[in-house]
């Protein structure tokens, strides 16, 4: 893909509803576009509000417990999207999952299936490990970067 294509390419990216795209090429070329959007921004600048005490009391044991969850999911590998597509956890309707909770994989060993523009693309593992959760469930539409599974 020359200069040229990839100027054209950002130019329809940019005119387009799509918010991410990723391409690779049969060369190997990788071509990864976000495009940031108002709304996240205005969500950042969004003002502080004061809380009363008593619900601030609540609040902390609620933080209390979000951090113990953080904690034990910090033990854990993810294994995230790396397209926009539909999830699919068997080849087949008739077919078993490839992976089910509990199961021991091998970095390589195909995960699931990403079907975007028709094409059915198999994620495989980048870890050895054993699956904690499936995050996806069966025909879900999933963007880039979503968790697909969690690995220790």
């Amino acid at each position: 893909m020359d200069y040229e294509q990839i100027k054209q390419l950002m130019k329809d990216m940019e005119n387009s509803k799509l918010e991410s795209i990723n391409i690779e090429l049969a060369d190997g070329t990788k071509i990864s576009m976000k495009k940031e959007n108002e709304l996240s921004a205005q969500m950042v600048a969004a003002p502080i509000k004061t809380v009363p005490q008593e619900l601030n009391i609540q609040q902390n044991s609620v933080d209390n417990q979000n951090k113990e969850v953080v904690e034990q999911e910090q033990n854990f590998k993810t294994i995230t999207s790396p397209m926009v597509g539909t999830f699919y956890a068997k080849a087949s309707p008739s077919a078993s999952p490839f992976v089910k909770v509990g199961d021991r994989v091998k970095k390589g060993d195909v995960l699931c299936i990403i079907e975007a523009m028709k094409l059915m693309n198999e994620i495989e593992s980048d870890l050895d490990g054993e699956i904690v959760e499936i995050c996806c469930k069966e025909e879900d539409l999933i963007e880039y970067g979503t968790v697909l599974f969690k690995i220790k």
